[in-house]
């Protein structure tokens, strides 16, 4: 069942907000400051591709470092992202069928702003 959820998911909005954290992802990594932001884009891109089935869970030893790193992080793409997920999943969840991947997508919405200091099992 996860791998035809994880295939409708691709075709509702998953190949294009994953496109999305690639290409944000290969602009990042034009700096070495951007490097961290880059890394953690290719990550969530590849999640994004195949969600369903993988869980996102915060890491015991976030501290501080990961604030600062999710401040800087909304205002350089999370922000743009977000917006994308929230998109889709209120597009999704016009109709019964889209529900599921509506809320998918208001999930990774919330990782969007903060990826820092999350790890993806």
């Amino acid at each position: 069942m996860k791998t035809i959820g994880n295939i409708l998911w691709l075709i509702f909005g998953g190949i294009e907000t994953a496109i999305e954290y690639l290409l944000s992802g290969v602009v990042m990594m034009i700096t070495v400051i951007g490097i961290p932001f880059g890394l953690q884009a290719f990550k969530l891109g590849l999640f994004c591709l195949w969600p369903f089935g993988s869980q996102v869970v915060k890491k015991p030893t976030s501290g501080c470092l990961n604030t600062g790193m999710n401040v800087l992080w909304f205002f350089v793409g999370g922000l743009a992202i977000c917006l994308t997920h929230l998109f889709f999943g209120v597009l999704l969840c016009i109709t019964i069928a889209g529900i599921p991947f509506g809320k998918q997508h208001f999930k990774m919405a919330g990782l969007a702003l903060t990826p820092f200091g999350r790890e993806i099992i």
